[in-house]
Formats: C-alpha cells, sequence, structure tokens
C-alpha cells in the first residue's frame, strides 16, 4: 500500500552521520525529515501491513555531483522478510526498471575487508587499522578520532573497499556498531542485519532487518546523541511517538530506502546528480 507521511516532525534523528534542516512553527523547533522512516514505523505498528512511499527528503549534507540537499526517496517494508529476501526484491526491481537481466554481487562486510585489506573488520583493533591505512598509502584525514574503530572502518570503506566494487554490489552483515536501526543477528551478535547497495563506489540504498525493540532503540538514541556531544553538534530530542509505536509492537519487518536520483544517474548513464534533477541546488 503506498503511504504518504509528514515531513516535518517535532523530533530529529539522533545519527550523528545525518543533519536535519529546521524550521519552527510558533516557537516550537520542527525537522524537516531526512528520511519517512519514523512515521513509517508508526504505521507499521498501528497495522498498516506491507507499505512503500516515494517521497521527497532534506539533509543538511554536503554539494557536489552525487549530492544534493533534497533529493527523492523511495522506502518500503515488507513484514516476514528478512535483509536477504529483501535484497532479492530490489533486484528484481531494478532489473525492471533497467530492463536488462543485471546480476548483482553480494558479498558480507567482513569478506569484503578480508578480499581488499586482508583485514578482519570485526576483530581488529584500531592499531591494525592505522597500520592497514598507512600500508595502503591510504591518508588520514585531519581530526580524524583514532581512537574510534567505526571511524577507521568508514574511512576505509570509502577509500579502499567501495572503489573496488563494479557494478552493483550488495553488502551485508555489517557491524553491530553500525546497526542504525537494524536488528541484530541472533547468531552472531558482532554483526547487523543491515546492507547497502553499491553501483560502483556510489551508494544507492541502505536497508535493515528491523529493531523491534523499544528499550534498545531508546539505548542506541542515548548512545548517538552522547557522540553528537562529543563530535560539538547539537543533541537532538528523541521521537517519543516512534518508541511508543514501537513498545505497541511493530511486526518483524524488512524496510530498505532507496535513492531514487542516484539510482537513475546509474540507469541513464548520468555522470553528475544535476543532469537527472529538474532544478538541482544551484537552480533554485
Amino acid at each position: 500500500m503506498e503511504v504518504d507521511t509528514p515531513v516535518l516532525s517535532r523530533a530529529g534523528i539522533t545519527d550523528p552521520h545525518l543533519h536535519s534542516f529546521t524550521s519552527q512553527w510558533q516557537g516550537t523547533k520542527l525537522y524537516l525529515h531526512t528520511s519517512p522512516e519514523f512515521f513509517m514505523k508508526r504505521l507499521l505498528a498501528d497495522g498498516s501491513g506491507d507499505i512503500f512511499q516515494i517521497a521527497r527528503v532534506f539533509r543538511d549534507d554536503e554539494l557536489g555531483g552525487f549530492h544534493n540537499p533534497e533529493f527523492t526517496m523511495l522506502e518500503w517494508y515488507r513484514l516476514g522478510f528478512d535483509h536477504h529476501q529483501l535484497m532479492d526484491e530490489i533486484e528484481v526491481l531494478v532489473q525492471q526498471l533497467s530492463l536488462t537481466n543485471i546480476s548483482m554481487q553480494r558479498k558480507s562486510y567482513r569478506q569484503c575487508f578480508l578480499d581488499v585489506l586482508q583485514v578482519d573488520p570485526l576483530t581488529a583493533t584500531t592499531q591494525q587499522l592505522k597500520a592497514v591505512t598507512q600500508a595502503n598509502h591510504i591518508e588520514i584525514p585531519q581530526g580524524m578520532d583514532e581512537s574510534s574503530r567505526d571511524m577507521w572502518l568508514d574511512w576505509l570503506m570509502t577509500q579502499a573497499i567501495a572503489p573496488s566494487f563494479s557494478g552493483f554490489t550488495f553488502v551485508y552483515d555489517y557491524p553491530a556498531s553500525q546497526a542504525a536501526l537494524a536488528a541484530i543477528s541472533d547468531k552472531d551478535a558482532r554483526v547487523a542485519h543491515r546492507f547497502e547497495l553499491f553501483y560502483g563506489e556510489l551508494e544507492l540504498a541502505n536497508g535493515f532487518r528491523e529493531l523491534t525493540h523499544a528499550e534498545e532503540q531508546r539505548q542506541r538514541f542515548v548512545a548517538e546523541n552522547a557522540m553528537r556531544k562529543e563530535q560539538g553538534l547539537a543533541e537532538v530530542s528523541v521521537d517519543e511517538n516512534l518508541l511508543q509505536a514501537l513498545a505497541h509492537g511493530m511486526p518483524d519487518c524488512a524496510g530498505v530506502a532507496i535513492g531514487l536520483d542516484r539510482l537513475l544517474m546509474v540507469l541513464t548513464g548520468a555522470s553528475r546528480i544535476a543532469d537527472v534533477l529538474s532544478f538541482d541546488f544551484d537552480g533554485i
């Protein structure tokens, strides 16, 4: 079922990697959504069943060939699916849109690091990750928090792992510390049921087998706000409505968000996101 949810919310996104635009209504601070996810999960908890939405979303982020502060997102949720079944569905969708029988490679996050850098991202220390970075002549950016494993892993992903991809590649089972809103694996507590889809090194989609436990989600929000504070970012109001919905009971499901503008770039061979927008940021 197609749904339509608000663009404005009283609660923001605690994830320190995402930055929201803000607005105001009669003195009340409001956030423009970076994704319709929280509202859609409230619908799922209310018994909506499988749902999808094509929405305009907003991120106060970098501007460039692959980024526009306002863009179009396709997001959907499937009850009873795990993240592998959702990857199957995405593959069919892209095949139908491209009118070709595209095959997509699938590799675990761990296997990607072992293949390219010969290091295990689930066990490597920060010192080992730094040594791998230096051994591969990868420049270490200024301001790098060298004590953060996830910061090292993210940097190696963007500088070494993603550039090794060709065509469409699913990377799945990210470290649990990068779970965001994903459930943790019952078989290996070191990994989360999260995946991303890349075309070459361009990220197209981010999906999860969704976390449905309200208290664990609250703990993650609190931890993310602590990270924001450490990084000198403003803390963000936690979405209590979402937590209430999770406590009420959200069904087991998997969900994914796809950047439609980037996917259109890939399918048309465009080199810049501006080429597939009627008006990019420079034209508003």
